[in-house]
């Protein structure tokens, strides 16, 4: 049987719709203005996160397990890591211990870029997102995420 939503719920069903929608355009806007788009953003993110880092320093990560970090398929996050290729923000290299493996490797440029950017972007975060709400809703929104994310992950 289906269980249908009621009034309430489906009015904050389409907040979050919404507002999800409005603030990924908000942070698309400025990071659009840096040449970055948001999924290229978050790659960059996850690089320089990286725990394992090649020689010159900068983050590297499998590619099949940057398309799990950034929720991509792997088809999508080679559309995009090739893109970002072109431009000299990353590149991609053989994995030293598995012939099949391959990582995708931040460049100097690509550190640059990223750390230029990202005073705009946090505060295109703080802005349309966190000065919205008092931090207990914040943290109350980051927990219920997560759970979601946690029901959804394969």
């Amino acid at each position: 049987m289906t269980r249908w939503l009621d009034a309430e719920e489906q009015a904050a069903w389409r907040s979050f719709l919404e507002g999800s929608a409005r603030l990924t355009e908000h942070v698309g806007r400025v990071l659009d203005a840096h040449g970055l788009s948001l999924a290229e953003y978050e790659i960059l993110v996850r690089l320089s996160e990286a725990g394992e880092s090649c020689e010159h320093g900068l983050g590297q990560v499998r590619m099949s397990e940057l398309a799990t970090a950034v929720v991509h398929s792997r088809s999508r996050l080679t559309h995009t890591v090739t893109r970002m290729e072109a431009v000299g923000l990353v590149e991609r290299v053989a994995h030293p211990g598995d012939g099949r493996g391959v990582l995708c490797r931040m460049t100097r440029r690509g550190m640059d870029l990223l750390v230029a950017t990202a005073p705009a972007h946090v505060t295109s975060v703080r802005e349309g997102f966190l000065d919205a709400m008092t931090r207990a809703e914040f943290l109350a929104l980051g927990a219920a995420m997560a759970k979601v994310a946690d029901r959804l992950r394969c």
